[in-house]
């Protein structure tokens, strides 16, 4: 695991674990603007680097070894676990989104590695252009609360697609929209994430 831990000057025992795309990692703009955030309101938070991006500084992930990047993810919020006493939400941007979701439908409520809710930014619904290519297969066995952030431009999915998707979530789920962003939502984004957050983990 490798990333950076934000400590809030008055932490309230929440975490947040957060991710990266497939073609950025924990430095980007909008994962900065959101762990700075989101620490400014008292939440630890831990934004990381996927073990791919830990292999190597650019590129694309590895065909075939999501796997490994769900157990960065794994031992990332099991970290968390042992610094923040109270609710941890995992989330990621994209890609790291993605993975995040497919964990969270892996593991049982009991794993402690288990979070408390999703926080997904940008979820690549499917490949830009070929909206037969969805990625929800996980969809129906995810029980984990899941909150999605969702740019009205966002070639990866539009926001008609992503309510139809959600339908197969069993658990509680919410679509934001911000208007006008595309697929990065933008650094300018993280209040509105936090808000829009805070308003899902008190429903």
């Amino acid at each position: 695991m490798r990333g950076w831990l934000h400590e809030p000057a008055s932490a309230s025992a929440r975490g947040l674990v957060i991710t990266h795309g497939a073609g950025s990692n924990c430095e980007s703009p909008l994962l900065r603007a959101v762990a700075e955030t989101f620490s400014g309101a008292g939440y630890y938070v831990l934004r990381c680097d996927l073990p791919y991006r830990q292999l190597r500084a650019k590129g694309p992930p590895f065909p075939g070894m999501a796997a490994r990047d769900r157990e960065g993810l794994r031992r990332a919020m099991e970290a968390m676990r042992e610094i923040a006493a109270g609710p941890v939400i995992l989330g990621g941007h994209s890609y790291g989104g993605r993975q995040a979701s497919m964990l969270a439908a892996e593991l049982s409520g009991d794993d402690p590695a288990h979070a408390d809710a999703l926080l997904l930014l940008s979820y690549p619904l499917h490949p830009p252009r070929k909206p037969e290519q969805l990625r929800t297969q996980h969809f129906p066995k995810l029980h984990t609360p899941a909150l999605f952030i969702h740019g009205t431009r966002d070639p990866f999915g539009s926001i008609e697609e992503m309510t139809k998707a959600l339908t197969a979530i069993p658990a509680r789920s919410r679509l934001v929209t911000i208007e006008k962003a595309g697929h990065e939502l933008g650094a300018g984004a993280a209040a509105v994430i936090l808000r829009e957050t805070e308003c899902f983990a008190n429903a």
